[in-house]
């Protein structure tokens, strides 16, 4: 009894250690966090709050929840707008998805300037 209580306190360390080695695999924003933070990048808080704004970024997220073909990451993005200028941002997972969102901003957005800084990611 004690040395089946003794294997699984040991394979339980051994889970909790691997479990902890995957946390440090993880990406490093710092670089990303800093760029958002510089003030030369549209974030989330520069939408504007005017009612043409928001029915642009409104018909894009429409657009792109309706599209079948994006992943579930691609649908996720920053849709930024403000003074009718539009600004994507966030990762993709393929160059297809990349110039799929612009197509689908273009169209909904009704003419605004479109600035499409989306990242292909890839899958891993």
């Amino acid at each position: 009894m004690k040395r089946t209580l003794l294997a699984l306190a040991c394979l339980s360390a051994l889970s909790v250690a691997a479990l902890a080695g995957d946390e440090k695999a993880k990406s490093d924003n710092t670089a990303t966090n800093e760029r958002d933070r510089s003030g030369e990048t549209k974030t989330s808080g520069d939408q504007s709050n005017n009612s043409a704004d928001i029915k642009t970024t409104q018909a894009i997220r429409q657009a792109l929840m309706k599209d079948g073909e994006l992943s579930t990451t691609a649908k996720n993005i920053k849709v930024i707008t403000a003074n009718g200028h539009v600004t994507l941002r966030g990762p993709v997972k393929t160059a297809q998805e990349k110039a799929k969102i612009d197509q689908l901003a273009k169209s909904a957005a009704g003419g605004a300037q479109i600035d499409n800084q989306l990242d292909v990611k890839g899958s891993n």
